[in-house]
């Protein structure tokens, strides 16, 4: 019965059985988990890196230049 839907629930009988806070412990892991940044953690930097994009997204070709 391994593998199918008939398992799942049986072993999620189980251990629930074992410990009924299981999957709430789990779920909470995987929260503390999560050391995303980012952009959303820091506005400023978000900005810093939008001009540079732009900057760059606004200049013409690179010209070379006579030596």
């Amino acid at each position: 019965m391994a593998g199918t839907k008939a398992g799942g629930l049986k072993a999620a009988q189980k251990n629930l059985a074992k410990d009924p806070n299981f999957y709430a412990k789990i779920g909470a892991r995987g929260g503390q988990n999560g050391h995303t940044g980012g952009f959303a953690a820091n506005p400023s930097l978000a900005r810093v890196a939008g001009a540079k994009g732009g900057r760059i997204s606004r200049r013409g070709k690179a010209q070379k230049v006579a030596a």
